[in-house]
């Protein structure tokens, strides 16, 4: 495998002048500081399995990812009616459940950021398909998260600063040295690609199907595979994607032996 096209390393960060932080300190402080939130620490002990399902929450957080979109899609498939007469149940029911999982994460006074992440998502996007009346517009916002996530890890693996990378280097306390080293360089290049066409594969086949959900004969049928793809091409391609990036990065930083 040859190299990834990177750019020059640079001095090390740590050589600066006192107090000086550079873009790329900020960008994998960051993310380093969100995926040590979740769980994600390379130097933590745990089974790769284990470590994954923290990352993602558990069932807490499989159930907040994926109960507003399967009930939006069931309330609308399962009633009858048109269009409008579906969507606003269909969206009260999904937007409803986001907030209930806020409101328990609430009175439980643990940490709330994902279940509010997903009541805004759910609420700006039941926004939206009220406003237009095309339940399809319900998808819209995830269509926007896949391309900014996509675009930016795209242009970072080829500017030479992969956000993997940046994020690993914060976790392992070696800031941006690991662009003096080949092997992580290449590495950290691959991960944030793979990523990159995660985001890109959902838009790929979700949003040529939401096309088709602006003709009205095809709009039911439309919303119900747009959610069913959304729910297939979600954790259980994140989820494996997730135990490829801890494997190589558990591979590269192996743990000091006790």
């Amino acid at each position: 495998m040859s190299d990834a096209p990177t750019a020059d390393p640079g001095p090390d960060p740590e050589r600066a002048g006192a107090g000086e932080q550079r873009p790329s300190d900020l960008i994998g402080a960051a993310l380093g500081g969100a995926a040590k939130r979740a769980g994600l620490d390379p130097a933590q002990q745990g089974s790769t399995g284990r470590v994954v399902w923290s990352a993602m929450g558990g069932w807490r957080g499989v159930l907040e990812s994926v109960l507003p979109s399967l009930t939006f899609i069931l309330t609308y498939t399962l009633l009858p009616g048109d269009t409008r007469e579906k969507l606003l149940p269909a969206l009260a029911v999904s937007v409803g459940i986001a907030a209930v999982f806020t409101l328990v994460r609430l009175v439980q006074k643990s940490p709330p950021s994902a279940a509010i992440g997903g009541l805004v998502a759910a609420g700006v996007a039941a926004g939206l398909a009220l406003i237009t009346g095309n339940p399809s517009d319900n998808f819209i916002p995830g269509f926007i998260t896949n391309a900014l996530y996509g675009s930016a890890l795209l242009i970072s693996a080829f500017v030479g600063w992969p956000l993997i990378g940046l994020a690993v280097g914060f976790l392992v306390g070696e800031g941006t040295r690991w662009r003096t080293d080949r092997r992580k360089r290449r590495a950290f290049f691959w991960l944030t690609i793979a990523w990159a066409a995660l985001f890109a594969a959902r838009l790929a086949v979700q949003f040529p199907i939401y096309l088709t959900s602006l003709d009205e004969s095809q709009r039911d049928s439309a919303v119900a595979l747009l959610g069913t793809l959304k729910l297939v091409m979600g954790i259980p391609l994140f989820a494996p994607l997730l135990a490829v990036t801890w494997l190589v990065v558990r591979a590269l930083y192996p743990p000091a032996p006790k």
